[in-house]
Order: C-alpha cells, then sequence, then structure tokens
C-alpha cells in the first residue's frame, strides 16, 4: 500500500492539463487534418494516386485527433467538463466515432482490462482473449472461428474500417437504459449525414469518397492496432481479480510501446500505455514526462515496432506458463 500511495503522488504531478498546449494540439492537430484534406481535394481531379500519396499524412492526423477526443473523454484536456465534452464531440465529426457511447464504454475498459474474472462479453475482441484451457474447451467450430477472428489480417486489416464505417452507426450493443449513449449515436449520423452532404455538394459526391475513405481505413486500422497491441505480448499479463489492482495492471498488463520520435507524435503518446491506465486524467503530452520521471516504470514491458508487430500473434493466456501464447505454440504442444 505505501508503494500505491508514493506512485499515486508522484503521478497526481501531472493530471492537471496546460491549457496553452492543449489549445496548440488542438490547433496543429486539426489545421493539419484539414489542410492535408484540402490538398487531397485539390489533387484528386489531377490524379487520383497523387492525392493518394497524401493520405497516410491525413490518416496520422486522424488518429491524433482520436487521441484528443480520447483525452476529452478521460477529462483529460480540459479542466471544464464541458470544454471537454464540446472537443470532444467536435472530433467525433472527423474520427466517425459516437463520443458518449465510446466515452461510458471506454470507461468500462479501464476498470477491468487485463482481469481475467472481468472479462468483456466478447463484442469487442481487442479487449479481452480466451485462456487456453477455455480454448481447448471449445467445439472445433467455435475454436475455427475464434482462430479466424483473432487473425492478424481479420483482426488488424479487415475489421477496423468496418467498426468506424458500420458498426459505429448502430447502437446494437449498448444496453437499454444508455439512453443519452444510444440518442448520440443516431444524432451523430445526423450531423455526419449533414456533413458529408454539405462537403459532397461544394466537392462532388465522387472526391468526397476518394478522399475520406482511403483516410479512414487508414486511421482505423492504424488505431485499433495502436489499442489492440497494448495490452497483449508474451510478457504482458492477465491476472485473476485476488492479484489485480491499477498499480498492478498498469505495470503488468499494459505495455509501453517505445516509438520513434515522429510516430510518437502522430500517436499522442499512447504507447506510454502504462501510465495512461495509471491515471487517465494526465493529458496525453504529459505522459512521457510522467513516466520520466517515476523509477517504477523502468521495469514495464517494453515494446518496440518489431516487437510490437511480433506481439500480435499473442492471443491466448497460458495461465501454466503465465504469459500470453500463440496459436502456432500452443499446435506445437
Amino acid at each position: 500500500m505505501a508503494a500505491v500511495r508514493r506512485i499515486g503522488r508522484q503521478v497526481s504531478r501531472f493530471q492537471a492539463p496546460v491549457l496553452h498546449e492543449s489549445l496548440t494540439q488542438i490547433l496543429v492537430t486539426l489545421g493539419g487534418y484539414l489542410a492535408a484534406c484540402a490538398a487531397m481535394y485539390a489533387t484528386v481531379g489531377v490524379s487520383f494516386w497523387i492525392s493518394l500519396a497524401i493520405a497516410p499524412l491525413a490518416a496520422g492526423l486522424l488518429v491524433r485527433m482520436f487521441i484528443i477526443q480520447h483525452d476529452c473523454g478521460h477529462g483529460a484536456f480540459f479542466r471544464s467538463r464541458w470544454m471537454n465534452d464540446a472537443l470532444g464531440l467536435l472530433c467525433s465529426l472527423f474520427t466517425l466515432t459516437p463520443y458518449p457511447s465510446w466515452r461510458r464504454q471506454h470507461a468500462g475498459h479501464h476498470g477491468s482490462w487485463n482481469n481475467l474474472d472481468r472479462r468483456e462479453s466478447g463484442a469487442d475482441i481487442y479487449s479481452s482473449c480466451l485462456t487456453v484451457d477455455e480454448y481447448r474447451s471449445l467445439g472445433p467450430w467455435q475454436q475455427r472461428w475464434y482462430r479466424i477472428s483473432r487473425h492478424p489480417i481479420v483482426a488488424n486489416l479487415v475489421v477496423p474500417p468496418l467498426v468506424f464505417l458500420i458498426l459505429y452507426r448502430f447502437p446494437f450493443d449498448l444496453p437499454a437504459h444508455w439512453r443519452w449513449e444510444r440518442v448520440g449515436v443516431y444524432l451523430t449520423n445526423l450531423a455526419l449525414i449533414a456533413l458529408a452532404i454539405g462537403v459532397g455538394w461544394a466537392v462532388g459526391f465522387g472526391p468526397l469518397a476518394e478522399v475520406q475513405l482511403p483516410i479512414i481505413v487508414l486511421a482505423s486500422i492504424i488505431g485499433v492496432w495502436l489499442f489492440s497491441i497494448q495490452h497483449r505480448s508474451d510478457r504482458t499479463a492477465w491476472l485473476r481479480q485476488k492479484e489485480w489492482s491499477f498499480l498492478s495492471a498498469s505495470l503488468k498488463g499494459s505495455n509501453y510501446l517505445r516509438l520513434p520520435r515522429v510516430l510518437q507524435w502522430f500517436t499522442g503518446n499512447i504507447g506510454l500505455h502504462h501510465v495512461h491506465h495509471l491515471s487517465p486524467k494526465i493529458p496525453n503530452y504529459r505522459l512521457q514526462q510522467c513516466h520520466d520521471s517515476i523509477p517504477d516504470f523502468r521495469d514495464v514491458p517494453v515494446m518496440t515496432l518489431w516487437s510490437a508487430f511480433k506481439a500480435m500473434s499473442c492471443v491466448l493466456w497460458d495461465e501454466r506458463l503465465q504469459r500470453m501464447v500463440s496459436f502456432r505454440e500452443l499446435a506445437r504442444r
């Protein structure tokens, strides 16, 4: 308990947002994204391939905008709740992610991540996993479906665009009593339709699709990959309830994805996921400073870009070995 209190005091020093840094992030990220989109619209009539070459830049800025929306959902970007919510709603029109429902669902993730006794229902394949024994107890068709749904191509390339373009348009996984969140999905859809009609009327609906679809496809793939690998690797732990705490799950159940500086900028420091989970109130631009200031974070599992790609195969928790394993490793036993 002494360690928990000590680390809690150290972390709390970084929780306050800095107004000028938040405003700078908005101006640079939103301004950069709009400029990249304008460049794509300006060139798409000349050559689709020239426009497409700009899409990775726009997608990277959209990922960064999602991180800002994510911070707003935690009440971390501004001191004022209404400012956080207003900016989160604005960002949602670019990320295609209904802000109220995503904020509440994500709060649930923060209360039970990597907890074997409080795993989600299975709607989110990125925040849950089966143990080896549970997988072996499945029937042949259930095992096959589980393997297909967790295959890197399916989970990281096929599913993400479908989530943002289609699944987020319906409140199918929201409880009936989440009334405001369910209404928020439909209001977001109406706003997106109005925005699409306005932009389509101004530039043409063909160019609208040629510009926005590549951006959202790339951004969704990058964003989902980032959030999914932050809780899976052969060094990441899944804990039973009696072992689980915010401190133990942050230090053992979250990875530190150490990215090159330019990629860390585009991903809004989300690679410092262990710090974020220990204190979601820390704005993204203070996560690195917090990590560097606390010696206890030096033992957190570290992933490089290469090891993060390898971690995509870690899909089952082996309670005997106390580590995540791949289907291939399991088949060799």
